[in-house]
């Protein structure tokens, strides 16, 4: 160990013995590493100005911007994102879909219905309907409709019989919180209008947070009826009685049997988690009912065969579309509209993921199944709202790995979808010109043989071509070596088994290469498990590197669990920063200061604090003007971009 490494230990750890952990790497190529190493994965690539919007070529879909905290804006277009047909993405940056609850509702009062989608708990995402009638355009608006904290589950529903949907949600301990739909046309407000629905003896309703109730006026009686799914395959029905001491009116159980319906599963005689969805079907006048469960593969229809005032649903529960069922992995949740209104109702379902492996609908999970004549219905799309999606608890990492001078993007899952035991690494490549980023899809690189894949990029040899090192689950960290070829494609990497780096305890290796000690070269720090940090100097060159472990605890520093550092320079001051993800508290941003013999970390202001789960975030200058953008993977699959407005 140099004797400036032996400062630096003894600064940041003078009761500690060091553990040295040699992985040598061979230098190559004439070129040195062009600027800083931080400077590199900070995307010094010149890019353009972010386009405002993106849409299909039936401009079906396009999307808008929110300021958020921090001095960072939502984004959920920006620059151009394109699947491996050159089609765009209408939401590239969304974040992924893993279990969305769709809803759709006319909350604007102009004729059309509006789409909403709850993916994480509490909060519902709400895309507004800009198009028309027959052609809608959707527009998103928010991650956090009103800011409403619905719990598991939300349905929207006439509660008061003024024309516009009010909302149902679940509070605490499983019980039916209400909202009360007072928008005028011109905005929606939704304030409390009960903290929990009520029996007739002032009792709070319970329904199993697994499950989502419905309610409508099954029996054309003007009160409202409550179904609630319950873990019996059983469902109970309430109906409206006067409101109580809270205005909100009150319900009378009338059956915990509802015409004796009793869902078992294909599997055997198991019930589970349940979804209802309520409407007329088939255009006869009356209501029908559809049924999700975590032990079914598809969708039930159980089809009222009485009329609107003496339902009948006697019948059997029958797979849908008849003959041609919906599968998927299970507890799939429909939402019943006229999406074109030529008269038919449509349906989108969300796939929540049950018993039938739902690591295979980490990507499509979100069904248009359109009714284009009555009884004949058609999947026209299993990702309805398309965006860069690979899968679940995806990773990015930017890095000039094609060697054209532009930041190209990777992107790996915990596993893949399509059945194969191992994760998968993205590779998507910036086509832009004129500095204007713009990514295609390339397919997933040749990477196979383990859990939770985790890149990060650097030119470890100066030859201008970004090198891979990827963190694992359990195997450490792997390094692939660019091979350095400007018409190589995304078969480029080599693996070199004998670099392989380990961790010296703990899983869910989270690699970031920059300049931790400011001697120009670039040094590792890797996250884990555990939620500490792992710090290596690089004890070669620049072209040559030679990582010597540190310490399992840099720092001090402690993420809580599955820590994510990326290295960049976030505030422009010439060095590296830390930002650093983690599985539950959000993304925080720490400096590196330099002391006498060696360096700390100082924790700044955060960053990010509706990061999604297993926040993993990435740092690249869209616009290279000195301001770093922030782009986080997560649980869902997809990377979420913050806009740097800080100028």
């Amino acid at each position: 160990m140099s004797e400036g490494t032996q400062r630096a230990w003894e600064r940041l750890f003078p009761c500690t013995d060091p553990v040295v952990i040699l992985s040598r790497f061979s230098g190559a190529g004439a070129r040195g590493l062009a600027g800083a190493g931080v400077c590199l994965l900070a995307g010094c690539a010149s890019t353009g100005p972010v386009p405002e919007t993106v849409s299909d070529s039936a401009g079906r879909i396009s999307g808008i911007a929110t300021t958020g905290s921090h001095g960072l804006a939502r984004r959920v277009t920006g620059p151009v994102v394109a699947d491996e047909a050159g089609v765009p993405y209408e939401f590239p940056w969304l974040g992924g879909l893993n279990q969305p609850r769709p809803q759709l509702a006319d909350l604007d009062s102009d004729g059309d219905v509006d789409l909403f989608v709850q993916e994480r708990s509490g909060r519902i995402m709400h895309f507004e309907n800009v198009g028309d009638r027959r052609s809608p355009r959707f527009e998103w608006r928010s991650d956090r409709f009103e800011d409403i904290d619905v719990g598991e589950w939300y349905r929207f529903s006439d509660l008061d019989r003024d024309g516009d949907p009010d909302l149902l949600g679940e509070s605490q301990f499983s019980h039916v919180r209400l909202w009360r739909n007072e928008g005028d046309g011109t905005g929606t407000r939704f304030p409390v209008w009960a903290d929990s629905l009520r029996d007739v003896s002032g009792d709070p309703i319970f329904s199993d947070r697994q499950n989502i109730p419905n309610a409508i006026d099954m029996d054309c009686d003007q009160r409202v009826d409550l179904f609630i799914g319950r873990l019996t395959g059983t469902i109970a029905r309430y109906e409206e009685r006067p409101a109580g001491d809270e205005g909100a009116p009150r319900f009378e159980l009338l059956s915990d049997r509802f015409q004796n319906i009793e869902i078992v599963a294909q599997l055997g005689s198991m019930h589970g988690a349940n979804t209802l969805a309520l409407g007329d079907v088939d255009g006869d006048g009356d209501v029908d009912m559809f049924w999700g469960d975590f032990f079914e593969p598809g969708l039930l229809l159980i089809e009222n065969t009485g009329s609107c005032e003496r339902p009948d649903f006697t019948g059997e529960p029958v797979p849908f579309p008849a003959g041609d069922p919906i599968l998927t992995s299970g507890y799939n949740a429909p939402a019943l509209a006229d999406l074109d209104a030529d008269g038919y109702p449509d349906l989108l379902v969300g796939v929540l993921g049950g018993a039938f492996n739902p690591n295979r609908t980490t990507v499509d999970n979100l069904l248009f199944v359109a009714q284009n004549s009555p009884g004949e219905w058609e999947i026209r799309s299993r990702r309805y709202l398309r965006n860069l999606d690979v899968g679940s608890e995806s990773v990015p990492a930017f890095g000039d790995w094609d060697g054209d001078g532009d930041a190209d993007l990777l992107v790996a899952n915990k596993i893949a979808d399509d059945g194969s035991e191992t994760a998968r690494v993205f590779a998507f490549e910036n086509i832009g010109g004129d500095g204007e980023a713009r990514f295609q899809a390339r397919g997933a690189i040749p990477v196979e043989g383990s859990y939770h894949f985790a890149p990060a990029l650097g030119d470890m040899d100066g030859d201008g071509f970004a090198d891979l090192l990827l963190g694992t689950w359990q195997d450490g960290i792997l390094v692939y070596r660019n091979r350095g070829s400007a018409g190589a494609g995304i078969d480029r990497w080599s693996a070199d088994p004998a670099a392989t780096i380990s961790l010296s305890r703990g899983s869910n290796a989270m690699p970031t290469l920059g300049d931790v000690d400011g001697d120009g070269d670039l040094d590792l720090v890797a996250g884990e498990s555990s939620g500490e940090l792992n710090l290596w100097l690089n004890e070669g060159t620049r072209i040559s590197p030679r990582f010597v472990f540190v310490t399992d605890r840099l720092g001090g520093v402690d993420a809580g669990r599955r820590s994510a550092p990326v290295l960049a320079d976030w505030d422009g001051d010439g060095d590296a920063d830390l930002i650093l993800g983690s599985e539950s508290d959000g993304v925080s941003l720490w400096s590196i200061e330099p002391t006498t013999g060696g360096f700390e970390l100082v924790r700044e202001a955060g960053i990010v604090p509706e990061a999604p789960t297993f926040a993993a975030p990435a740092v690249l200058d869209l616009e290279h003007d000195g301001d770093p953008d922030l782009f986080v993977g997560g649980i869902g699959g997809g990377v979420m971009l913050y806009e740097n407005l800080v100028r």
